[in-house]
């Protein structure tokens, strides 16, 4: 086995992005290679010197040059935290080391190359969305969000197929993917806005999702839109049949009473949905909607613990000494939080710890999800004061669940 030290782990040159591309491939067991079209397409929006490769010198080629055998890739994105305030984010994806090449510290070299890069940048988080789940904790995230699908028995709901929908003053209209990615970043700003958990969609984002742009490794299936505007005529919630946001409670009841009311629909499926989504009780009978799925979604890794426990809202008022264990990163320190509606203080100190966790378990608290008292109960975090994990889930969790709707 060739020491990971001979292995050259680098960022591409633009030159190397199909070479980069048929290596992601084969890490995601794809077989052949993608598309003119579609490396033309990647090239177009990543930026080479956030895409990492680890590239073999030992293994022979005939057509010459060092395989790429580990891929890793990151871009910017805004995260929301708990108040509606975005944070800079280092967003991960395409992660993926070949077969031949496991064990050898790779992932370790490119994770360590990106988590420093976005320091120096000035990003609070790092996030991504986890394949499996016991790879990225050593790397100091701890899953922030959840997620969950039903599975709606329509003629079991008890809803009224004749009445008119919506019967409240507004109407659901029926539009195109130019209609989409006209409303659409608009709903999408005003739900993130609300929405701890939620990240930015890029213009891109919305042109992949209406058909605008089709990469061939990405089958395209035509979809139904549908806008829901109240009384005034503004439209205030948007569903693809195959693809759905979270909107207002009223135009969330309108919009699925439209869905569970199209004739010989017997079931509807949710998609990723929030772990508390208010789907069930909008149905006279919740039974009607089984839950099909659920897993956690959106992982965290605090890279500046002052900025993120600075940058969200408090609703109630307290003090807690943390002491933050980062062995490997740059997230490791005691720090005094001070909260409440009125604002917070974050700073660091050398005052007694009250509260002991990883920088991982720090990520499930951040945006309100996980409980202190579970985790210390776990054996995840640890009081050094009688009642600190308390003092925590009083000062950190919320009252809705956060979620990300997206995966990337």
């Amino acid at each position: 086995m060739r020491c990971p030290e001979h292995i050259d782990v680098r960022a591409i040159s633009e030159s190397e992005i199909k070479e980069w591309s048929r290596a992601l491939s084969t890490g995601f067991l794809r077989p052949g290679e993608m598309s003119d079209h579609d490396v033309a397409d990647l090239a177009a929006h990543l930026i080479p010197s956030r895409t990492l490769a680890a590239f073999d010198d030992g293994v022979p080629r005939s057509g010459g040059g060092a395989p790429i055998v580990a891929t890793f890739r990151s871009f910017p994105q805004e995260l929301t935290v708990v108040g509606g305030t975005p944070v800079p984010a280092d967003a991960i994806t395409n992660v993926s080391v070949t077969a031949t090449h496991r064990r050898r510290g790779l992932l370790s070299r490119m994770m360590a190359l990106d988590l420093a890069a976005a320091k120096e940048r000035g990003d609070v988080v790092a996030t991504l969305i986890a394949a499996e789940y016991p790879i990225y904790g050593r790397f100091g995230f701890g899953p922030a969000t959840h997620t969950a699908q039903w599975a709606v028995d329509v003629p079991r709901t008890g809803l009224d197929r004749h009445r008119p929908v919506p019967d409240d003053g507004g109407r659901i209209d029926l539009v195109d993917g130019a209609d989409v990615r006209t409303l659409g970043p608009a709903l999408h700003e005003r739900l993130r806005r609300g929405q701890a958990g939620a990240v930015n969609r890029t213009e891109r984002w919305w042109q992949l999702a209406t058909g605008a742009i089709r990469p061939d490794a990405r089958p395209y299936a035509e979809r139904f839109h549908a806008v829901y505007r109240g009384p005034s005529g503004e439209a205030e919630g948007l569903v693809s049949y195959v693809c759905d946001d979270r909107w207002g409670d009223d135009a969330e009841r309108a919009l699925w009473r439209y869905l569970c009311s199209i004739d010989w629909v017997t079931t509807v499926r949710t998609g990723h949905r929030a772990p508390d989504d208010l789907l069930p009780h909008f149905l006279p009978d919740p039974r009607a909607a089984r839950l099909v799925m659920y897993a956690d979604w959106l992982w965290v890794r605090i890279l500046d613990v002052v900025r993120a426990l600075e940058a969200r809202t408090y609703g109630t008022a307290g003090t807690l000494v943390l002491e933050v264990v980062d062995e490997a990163g740059p997230a490791g320190g005691r720090y005094r939080l001070e909260a409440g509606p009125d604002g917070v203080q974050c700073t660091p100190t050398d005052r007694d710890a009250q509260l002991t966790l990883p920088v991982g378990e720090l990520a499930t608290l951040w945006l309100g999800d996980e409980s202190a008292v579970r985790l210390a109960a776990l054996g995840r975090a640890r009081e050094q004061q009688q009642g600190a994990a308390s003092v925590a889930d009083a000062l950190l969790r919320t009252s809705r669940r956060p979620w990300c709707p997206d995966i990337f």
